[in-house]
C-alpha cells in the first residue's frame, strides 16, 4: 500500500496508477465506495451538463451556507490548486485533510485500480461524512450516467444543458449526450433540466425512470425587471431578487435551477428568502465571465467549446463598447476549435496566441494556422499563455477589453502570471 506525506506527491501517484485517464464504467469505483462503506446520511445533489454545472454548484452552494447549512461541494477541474475542488462551506478543505482521505481509499482499494477523478470523488464524500455536513453538492466530471458522482444516489438532480462535448466518450449528437446526461436522473426524484430545448432522449429516460422531471420554461422559470427578477415553481413565487454576482446573461437560467433544486430540498432543507439573496449577490466562482478590477477591462472565461463559445459571444455583445478588443487564447488539441472560433471571431480586433505546455496542449504555431485557417487574419504567438497575456497588457490602452478564454489550462495560467505580477 503506497503512502505519501504531501498531496502533491499523493496527487503524482493517482495519476500513474490507471492506465487510462478517463475509464467510463461505474462498476470499480462503486467496488471501492463499499469497501470503505461510504454512504452519505445527508441530502445529495448531482449537477451535470455541458456548461453551466459550476456555476449551479456554487449558487446553489453559496444559498445553503446563507441558510446555516454545513455544504460539502465536490467541482471540477480546479484552476490553481487541488484543494478549490474539494470545499466546506465554499472554503477548499486542507492538505492534511485531502492526504487523509486518499491514505484510506488506498487502504481500502485493494488491487482495483482508480482513475484520477475517481480517487477524488471517493475523497470528496468520505471528507464531507468526516466532516457531518448537512448537504452534498456534486458537480458531474463528464457526462452522467457512467461518471463517478453516480455512485451516490441523489435527493435531486440538475441538468443544465446540453450540448457537444468529449463526443469521443458521449457521442457526437445532442440526442446521444442527452440520454448521457439523463442518467444521473432517479425513480421517484426531482430532476431539473434547466436546457429550453431538451433533447428526446432526455425526456425519454426520464419518463421511462419516473423521475419528477421539471423544465424551464414549462414547469419553472423567471421573469426579468431592470434590475431585479423572480423564480416560479408550480405554486411557488419569489420575488425582488437581485440579478446573481455572477456575470452574464445565461447566468440567470443557472440562478433558476439552483432554486429549482432548491425546491426539491425544502423538506429537508429549507431556505428563507434572506438567504436566497444573500447567496444570489455573494456567490463567487472565479473563471466564469470573471471581470477583474482595474483597466484596462478584463475578462477570465473558461469556456471551451461551442456552446460556451455562443454564450461568452452574447455576453461580450451586451458588454460597452471598447476601443480595441484583444484575445488571449489557447485551446486543447481535441476540442472544437473551429466551431469556438466562429463563434466568437467578430468579437475581437486581435488575438494573443499562447502555447500550452501539457498533453493535449498545442503549440502556438499550430494554434496561429488554425486560426488563420478559420479567417482570423490579426495573430500573435507567443510561447506561452502567459506571455501573450502581458503583451496584451502592454498592447492595450485603457478604453480596451481583453479576454482570456479557450480552456482552464488558458485562465490558470493568466491568474498565476497575474499573481506573480502584482
Amino acid at each position: 500500500m503506497a503512502s505519501f506525506d504531501t498531496l502533491n506527491d499523493w496527487l503524482s501517484h493517482l495519476e500513474s496508477i490507471h492506465p487510462a485517464t478517463i475509464d467510463m464504467g461505474l462498476a470499480r469505483v462503486s467496488a471501492v465506495r463499499d469497501a470503505m462503506g461510504l454512504r452519505p446520511t445527508f441530502p445529495v445533489v448531482l449537477v451535470g451538463g455541458t456548461n453551466g454545472k459550476g456555476s449551479v454548484c456554487a449558487m446553489l452552494s453559496t444559498i445553503l451556507e446563507r441558510a446555516g447549512f454545513k455544504v460539502g461541494t465536490y467541482s471540477s477541474p480546479h484552476i490553481l490548486r487541488y484543494n478549490e475542488r474539494v470545499a466546506i462551506n465554499m472554503q477548499p478543505v486542507s492538505d492534511e485533510r485531502i492526504v487523509q482521505s486518499f491514505a484510506a481509499i488506498e487502504a481500502a482499494r485493494g488491487g482495483t485500480t482508480l482513475t484520477y477523478f475517481e480517487f477524488g470523488t471517493l475523497a470528496a464524500m468520505h471528507t464531507f461524512i468526516d466532516e457531518q455536513v448537512d448537504v452534498a453538492v456534486l458537480e458531474v466530471g463528464l457526462g452522467g450516467r457512467l461518471d463517478a458522482v453516480n455512485i451516490f444516489e441523489p435527493d435531486v438532480s440538475v441538468v443544465v444543458s446540453v450540448d457537444l462535448d468529449h463526443q469521443s466518450y458521449l457521442g457526437d449528437t445532442r440526442e446521444l449526450v442527452g440520454f448521457e446526461k439523463a442518467g444521473i436522473f432517479r425513480a421517484g426524484k426531482l430532476a431539473i433540466c434547466a436546457d429550453p430545448n431538451p433533447p428526446q432522449s432526455l425526456l425519454e429516460h426520464a419518463a421511462k425512470l419516473g423521475a419528477d422531471l421539471r423544465l424551464v420554461g414549462k414547469d419553472f422559470g423567471i421573469t426579468r425587471l431592470d434590475h431585479q427578477w423572480s423564480f416560479h415553481m408550480g405554486d411557488v413565487h419569489r420575488h425582488a431578487l437581485p440579478v446573481p454576482a455572477l456575470r452574464g446573461e445565461y447566468q440567470m437560467i443557472n440562478a433558476a435551477a439552483a432554486l429549482a433544486a432548491l425546491e426539491g430540498l425544502r423538506p429537508l432543507l429549507p431556505v428563507g428568502i434572506g438567504a436566497i439573496k444573500r447567496g444570489l449577490l455573494e456567490v463567487d466562482w472565479p473563471g466564469r465571465f470573471q471581470v477583474l478590477p482595474g483597466r484596462p477591462l478584463t475578462i477570465l472565461d473558461v469556456g471551451h467549446n461551442p456552446h460556451a463559445a455562443r454564450a461568452l459571444a452574447d455576453s461580450l455583445k451586451r458588454m460597452a463598447y471598447a476601443q480595441n478588443r484583444f484575445a488571449v487564447f489557447s485551446m486543447l488539441s481535441d476540442k472544437d476549435l473551429p466551431a469556438v472560433v466562429a463563434a466568437l471571431k467578430d468579437e475581437f480586433d486581435e488575438w494573443f496566441v499562447g502555447g500550452l505546455d501539457m498533453p493535449r496542449g498545442q503549440t502556438a504555431a499550430a494554434l496561429t494556422s488554425q486560426l488563420h485557417e478559420q479567417g482570423v487574419a490579426k495573430v500573435k504567438p507567443f510561447a506561452s499563455v502567459a506571455e501573450a497575456w502581458r503583451a496584451a497588457l502592454s498592447a492595450a490602452g485603457e478604453n480596451d477589453r481583453i479576454v482570456v478564454f479557450g480552456s482552464f489550462h488558458t485562465v490558470a495560467e493568466v491568474m498565476a502570471a497575474k499573481t506573480n505580477h502584482a
